[in-house]
């Protein structure tokens, strides 16, 4: 497997400003970008697969970038854990647009769960001055409804320090809070853990998650009576999204409900539906036909 490009830009904040990192597969010049957004504890490199197979089959002729959101990855901890919401989010995703903009003719963008609400947020609004339209927009298992029990189970385990004695540990440790990922081989999630933990300074071996625990802070703060508030504004901008679009869903999410999903086929953008079997919250698009729907739905 060859690597992406590891690029930084600057973004404004309410203090000095912060760096947020992103990856690059494929050609520098190429005006077709698709963008893929990484979900709430995860990173770029989940997408490293994807933007393989797309590049692959766009015969090179394709630009793949893959955000580190802020407090993830290689991307800069906010001062104020308060930053660490979709809006604020949004606002890096509009500066990482305004980059790219010289080479980008044609936009695409693959959200995997929070990742598919900045994406919502950024297509949804249409006084935003885009560099170009969003043409195709992938939301993996992601919608304007989330269910109060998924955000009670993630709950349980974002932000929490943990330090790990190896990469196989942590590894383990992941899997047992992620199965509802899907199957997935043994060499598969330790390549999809690999990116998740970084060194523990002054140790050989031990690592420790990647993200800033406080994006905690503003995810431990919701009720079910914000979140619920919080509906309406969601299918405001669904409703208000042009791109052609494709919902992804695992058939045993508990983040998406199959009901929701149907909604999101008969309004707004009247996406395409499309569930995966045995698999939960979320599709990591490892798998080949996972990763065949969204490169078909992009490239055909």
């Amino acid at each position: 497997m060859s690597d992406p490009k590891l690029n930084y830009l600057p973004c404004p904040d309410s203090g000095a400003g912060h760096r947020m990192a992103f990856w690059e597969w494929g050609d520098a010049s190429a005006s077709h970008v698709v963008v893929c957004v990484h979900g709430l504890s995860r990173q770029g490199r989940d997408f490293d697969v994807l933007a393989q197979a797309l590049v692959e089959r766009a015969g090179g002729a394709l630009r793949v970038i893959c955000p580190d959101v802020v407090g993830r990855g290689k991307s800069d901890w906010l001062t104020d854990p308060q930053g660490y919401q979709v809006p604020f989010y949004a606002g890096d995703m509009l500066a990482l647009l305004a980059h790219l903009k010289p080479q980008t003719q044609t936009l695409d963008w693959v959200g995997t769960s929070m990742g598919g609400l900045i994406g919502m947020a950024v297509c949804g609004q249409q006084q935003i001055p885009l560099p170009v339209p969003v043409r195709r927009l992938v939301l993996n298992d992601v919608g304007p409804v989330i269910q109060w029990d998924s955000i009670v189970r993630i709950g349980l385990y974002l932000g929490r320090v943990v330090q790990f004695d190896s990469l196989q540990q942590a590894a383990d440790a992941m899997w047992a809070v992620s199965g509802s990922f899907g199957p997935h081989t043994p060499a598969q999630w330790l390549e999809l853990s690999r990116h998740m933990v970084k060194p523990v300074p002054g140790s050989a071996t031990a690592v420790t998650l990647h993200y800033d625990p406080a994006i905690a802070v503003p995810f431990g703060a919701l009720t079910r009576e914000t979140a619920a508030q919080g509906e309406a504004m969601l299918w405001q901008l669904y409703d208000a999204i042009q791109a052609q679009t494709l919902l992804l869903r695992g058939a045993e999410s508990d983040l998406l409900s199959h009901e929701t999903a149907l909604q999101m086929t008969a309004r707004g953008p009247k996406a395409r539906l499309v569930e995966f079997a045995g698999v939960g919250h979320a599709p990591t698009l490892i798998a080949a036909d996972q990763v065949d729907t969204v490169v078909r739905f992009l490239l055909d």
